[in-house]
C-alpha cells in the first residue's frame, strides 16, 4: 500500500462528489426549461440528470471483505463516476394556455425535476464532501505526525 493511498482514494470521492453537486445545480438551473432539447422536430423539456458512481477497483462486496480481514492489500481504491443517467420519470404537465409550448388541450410539458428532492441530492453531497475533506485533513496530519517522529 502507498503512503499516499488515502489521498488517492478521498480525492476520487471528493471529485465524484463535486460532479455531483454540479449535475445538481444543472438541473435546479433547468427547473422550467421547456425546451431542453430537440427530439423528432419537436422541443421537449429538460430531463433531469443523475449521477452514477462505481468502485474504481470493480469487484464484488466479499472480495473487499476478504481482503481487508486478511490485510494483503488495500480494499478500497476509490469511486468513480461511471455516468450520467436521465431521469425516466413522465414530464409534468401544467395548465398554462397561454405559455408558447402549451398543447392543444392548454397543457405544457414542465421538466421533472422536483426542488426538493434536488435540495436533498444536494445536502448529501455537501456532506459526503466536507466528510471527506475531514478524512483528507487527518490522513495529512497522520502523515505529519509521521514525519515529526524522525526529528
Amino acid at each position: 500500500m502507498s503512503i499516499f493511498q488515502g489521498f488517492n482514494t478521498t480525492a476520487s470521492a471528493l471529485t465524484a462528489q463535486r460532479l455531483r453537486m454540479d449535475v445538481v445545480s444543472a438541473n435546479m438551473a433547468n427547473v422550467d426549461s421547456t425546451r431542453g432539447r430537440i427530439v423528432n422536430g419537436e422541443w421537449q423539456p429538460y430531463k433531469r440528470k443523475m449521477v452514477v458512481m462505481e468502485p474504481l477497483k470493480n469487484g464484488k462486496f466479499s472480495n473487499y471483505l476478504s481482503k481487508a480481514m486478511n490485510q494483503t492489500e488495500n480494499p478500497g481504491q476509490g469511486v468513480r463516476v461511471s455516468r450520467i443517467i436521465e431521469d425516466q420519470t413522465p414530464f409534468k404537465m401544467v395548465f398554462q394556455p397561454s405559455h408558447p409550448d402549451a398543447n392543444e388541450e392548454g397543457y405544457v410539458a414542465m421538466p421533472n425535476v422536483d426542488p426538493l428532492k434536488e435540495m436533498v441530492d444536494l445536502m448529501g453531497a455537501t456532506r459526503s464532501y466536507e466528510a471527506n475533506v475531514t478524512t483528507l485533513n487527518a490522513t495529512k496530519n497522520m502523515l505529519m505526525k509521521a514525519l515529526e517522529i524522525g526529528r
